[in-house]
């Protein structure tokens, strides 16, 4: 792929307006929004080539220059631009429907052709998704392949949502399409998060984060020499058996998050071996239906981030000797007392005090401590397979999503993100891994006789028999 055409190339780039423009208005980010900002963050939808009957491509980029303008009157932020307060220095959505971008390109391969083994890194080799501004709300990007099939890439920054709330946007672009509106009406009330008038967060919340700095960073070499890029899948029946595995005789069972983490801890504590004593194991936790505080309705709708990260550490020899439903119910533990009403408002009062900048530069940058690479092994997963997307607009369901973002390049600890695959023609109910990870623990789950983590392949997704 070392070619030009083996590169998107942009056709255009336009700028697209909601229907109707609202009174001007600043819409602030939360505290909470701020862990995150300004990362980017895309959810990149791959569709076969759509049918004699559903239309072309072009139809594709008619549908969204006609719909798009509607999904932004419901999300009217994202027609907005991201600017840094003269005062803070802090970030600030202006929404005076400046316009989302819409992004037209085209790549000379195949889709199928793509390095599905290691996903991430194909899509970013042959540029996928398209570079737009920081200050952008919303960049939507259509990418014709040459074999007929495209891709959809939703990039936004991540100070203004998170896996959940981005999902939500997506999941909104069908049902635009098909009536014109949406039934659940997207929430911005940013009071919700609010600190208190007098900070206060215990030493564990300190520890959680640390300042994104260069001398607290292992060097890059080490970093990009650490870890490689794998994209599996598991099929509906291997997660089954998973669950009923880690459910054990309890009442409770295990979810299949709860299943799948236990096995790739169990996985990762026998690849760190005897080289270290501890091994840890983090999640980040969607908040909106375990917060108490905020109506229920109100928080499920809500756009922006409510995310946090709980960590379990446990020896190595622990995890090797224990059960399934043992280190299950250990990462529930970890989940039930991290994700509280007390401790999200302790995440507030703790940035509210260290959001401050220094003669108007950029406020520092925080990071999960466990992620940074120090201390013992740490793998971090989040998962996306709990939101319901439904990705048919017109041309027939996507063969695959998968959610991106760019990190700071100077992390060293494992990361698996998961997403469910679109369930269309039997394929319902398998999940996608997409991870960076050491290479002794992909060798190891390559090599596992269960073959629970198969490599994810074009011909899995249907795409060579559609090509054809």
């Amino acid at each position: 792929m070392a070619n030009d055409s083996a590169r998107v190339r942009v056709i255009r780039r336009s700028t697209v307006k909601a229907s109707v423009t609202r009174p001007g208005a600043v819409l602030p980010v939360s505290n909470l929004d701020l862990l995150y900002y300004p990362m980017p963050l895309s959810m990149v939808c791959a569709y076969r080539r759509p049918s004699t009957g559903g239309g072309g491509f072009v139809d594709v980029v008619a549908t969204f220059e006609a719909k798009l303008p509607s999904l932004l009157d419901h999300f009217f932020h994202l027609a907005g631009r991201i600017v840094a307060d003269p005062r803070s220095g802090l970030p600030e959505v202006h929404c005076y429907n400046q316009g989302a971008e819409l992004v037209v390109g085209e790549v000379g391969v195949a889709l199928a052709s793509l390095h599905f083994g290691d996903l991430d890194a194909s899509l970013a080799r042959i540029g996928v998704p398209v570079q737009y501004g920081a200050d952008v709300a919303l960049s939507v990007q259509l990418v014709l392949f040459a074999c007929g099939g495209f891709v959809v890439a939703w990039s936004t920054n991540h100070g203004l949502a998170d896996g959940c709330a981005l999902s939500m946007i997506v999941d909104a672009w069908p049902e635009v399409v098909r009536s014109g509106t949406i039934v659940a009406a997207p929430n911005y009330d940013r009071s919700v998060f609010c600190p208190r008038a007098a900070p206060s967060y215990g030493p564990s919340v300190g520890e959680l984060f640390m300042p994104l700095a260069s001398d607290r960073l292992v060097n890059s070499l080490t970093a990009g020499g650490s870890l490689v890029g794998r994209t599996y899948y598991v099929e509906e029946r291997d997660l089954a058996m998973l669950r009923v595995q880690a459910s054990g005789d309890g009442e409770r069972g295990a979810s299949r998050v709860e299943a799948v983490s236990a096995y790739l801890w169990k996985v990762f504590a026998a690849t760190v071996g005897s080289s270290d004593e501890n091994c840890r194991m983090g999640w980040w936790v969607n908040g909106r239906r375990r917060l108490t505080t905020a109506p229920g309705e109100a928080m499920r709708s809500y756009v922006g981030n409510v995310t946090t990260f709980a960590v379990a550490e446990a020896s190595v020899d622990a995890i090797q000797r224990q059960s399934l439903p043992e280190i299950a119910s250990m990462m529930r533990e970890s989940i039930r007392s991290t994700a509280t009403d007390e401790h999200f408002q302790e995440l507030v009062d703790w940035v509210e005090e260290h959001k401050g900048n220094d003669n108007g530069k950029a406020a520092v940058k925080f990071v999960e401590t466990a992620t940074v690479g120090l201390g013992s092994s740490a793998m971090g997963v989040t998962s996306f397979a709990s939101f319901s997307i439904y990705t048919d607009f017109g041309f027939g369901r996507a063969a695959m999503v998968m959610p991106t973002w760019v990190d700071c390049g100077r992390l060293c600890s494992g990361f698996v993100k998961i997403m469910a695959r679109p369930e269309d023609d039997g394929g319902g109910g398998c999940w996608i891994f997409g991870m960076s990870v050491w290479p002794k623990l992909a060798a190891a789950l390559d090599s596992d006789e269960q073959r629970i983590f198969k490599p994810l392949t074009a011909e899995y997704l249907g795409l060579v028999s559609a090509e054809n």
